[in-house]
Order: C-alpha cells, then structure tokens, then sequence
C-alpha cells in the first residue's frame, strides 16, 4: 500500500459503536398490580395468555390493536405482528438482558412498529428505555389457560401444514396444569408419575420465609395427607414454594388443603417482626438448604 493511501485511510473517522450495559433488575415486576402472577406465568405456566391494554399515548401512536401476553411464542420467539394485526408477546424467551420488564416493553414496541405479518426483530440488550410499567394500563392479568397452542395462530394460518406440524411439537412439551382458586398464583400440575403444587407467595421474601419457617417447626408446612413439602425456589425477588401430591388426584381436590394452608401461613404472617424461637431457627435453616432449582 502506498504512503499516500495510508495517509488518507489514517483520516477517515472510525465510529465507535456505543456500549450496551446491562443492569439486573431483581423484581422486573414490581409496582404491577399482579406481580406473583406475572412471575407464575413466566416460570410456571406452559400455556397461557391474557390481554394487555396500552397506556392512552401508545394508543394514539400506534392505534388500538388488540395485543396479548403469552407464555411462550413459536421458537421461544419474543414477539410477533400477526397478519390480522394482532400482536402478541412471549414472557419465556431465548435472549434476555438482566430486566425482564424492559425486555418484554422493547419487545412489544417492536411489534408495534413492524408492519403486520412481518417477522419481529429484538435486540438481546435493549438499553434504557421504558418498562412494562411505563406502557401497560395496570391491572390484574385476565389469565387463560390453555391445552394446545392453537391461539398462536389467526384463522387464515390454521390449514397450512407446515404450521400444524411446528403446532404440534409444541404442544407435545405441555403438562396438565390448572389455576387454584384458594390462592393467588397457586398452581397445581402433573408432571410424569407426580403431581405439585407451586405457589408464588406475594410477600417480600424475609417475611414469607419466616412465615415458613413457624410453619416448619409446628409440623404444619405440608397441604396433608400423602403430600410432602418439597422445597422452595426463588423467581423474581419472591419465593415460590413446592408440595409433592399424589399424582392420581386431581387439582380440584387439592382447594380445600391450599386455602386451610392459606390461613396458617397467613396467621404464620402476623408474626412477623417478632423473632424467631429456636424451633423455628433451625427450620429456616433447613428451608434455606432445599431450595429447588427452576425448571
């Protein structure tokens, strides 16, 4: 290479591409008016969905296009602009950055400016911008769950046999799972040869494994006969304990048990503040050393 074509490569400007930092959010959904099931449906449930309402501004810009919140999407894909419009968003995905919230906003802002029946693209790391509580109308999630995959899809794809091929490989990873009435975020399911109860406890963590732990040591910690405590994870700055139960029941007999479970933990609750006697110190303890990992 010549001097001269040195010199002038030397000049030309090279654009520094901007650093995306990411910043991990421990409750991404704090301040939602339903925030244990929001952590439900993200790590509980296989296949559910409810309708999200946007703020008034992002109707006026966007329009008032009916938008859904899913469990999962085709691919683990993080959201998609359906032909008819319809613009959905899938809370288990592949790419995340370390907030949730501002994950799922960027996801759905990107649906909203792709034109409809075109692929969505998201970037891994969104950067600061706004969250799900910046863009959403609160309020509680109005859930359905579902046996099959089908509501992914709008009418004019459902005879396309490429679609029902993907369809069923994803339905094929569903297990029976049903939403409890005693308990908000409570879910039973059944698993290949067992069955659980998982519930998402609202309460900061603190006071909800204290709780537990009272319980623990008053041998009350189990829903009654034939199951088992079987440990506790944490999702989302809240604590999601787990009961084994006998596969062969189904969830409606379980009601009765999780809502006299409800009442003692929640008098287990009015103690807090209160120290702990050593009964309950060492049952902590032992709590704290079987937690469970997700999934």
């Amino acid at each position: 290479m010549s001097k001269r074509r040195k010199n002038q490569r030397a000049t030309v400007p090279t654009v520094k591409r901007e650093k995306v930092r990411d910043v991990f959010v421990p409750r991404p959904f704090e301040g939602l008016a339903d925030e244990p099931e929001w952590i439900a449906l993200r790590e509980l449930v296989p296949a559910a969905s409810a309708p999200l309402r946007l703020t008034p501004a992002l109707v006026d810009e966007y329009g008032d296009r009916p938008i859904t919140l899913t469990t999962v999407l085709p691919m683990a894909a993080s959201a998609m602009s359906r032909e008819d419009g319809h613009v959905l968003v899938g809370l288990q995905r592949h790419q995340q950055s370390g907030d949730v919230s501002r994950d799922l906003a960027e996801s759905l802002l990107c649906a909203l400016r792709t034109a409809a029946g075109s692929p969505v693209a998201v970037p891994p790391l969104p950067g600061p911008g706004p969250r799900l509580q910046d863009i959403l109308v609160d309020g509680p999630l109005e859930i359905t769950l579902h046996e099959d995959f089908g509501f992914w899809l709008a009418p004019a794809a459902a005879g396309d046999p490429n679609v029902q091929a993907s369809l069923e490989r994803a339905n094929a990873a569903i297990y029976p799972t049903e939403r409890l009435a005693a308990g908000r975020a409570a879910y039973w399911c059944r698993v290949p040869e067992k069955a659980h109860v998982r519930w998402v406890l609202p309460e900061a963590e603190e006071a909800a494994l204290d709780a537990l732990a009272r319980l623990s040591a008053a041998g009350s910690l189990a829903l009654g006969e034939g199951t088992k405590f079987a440990g506790m994870f944490r999702a989302h700055g809240r604590l999601v304990p787990v009961w084994d139960l006998p596969d062969e029941a189904p969830a409606g007999d379980w009601e009765h048990q999780v809502a006299d479970f409800a009442t003692r933990y929640d008098e287990a609750l009015t103690e807090t503040g209160r120290p702990l006697d050593a009964a309950a110190r060492r049952s902590r303890q032992g709590l704290l050393g079987r937690q469970l990992t997700l999934r």
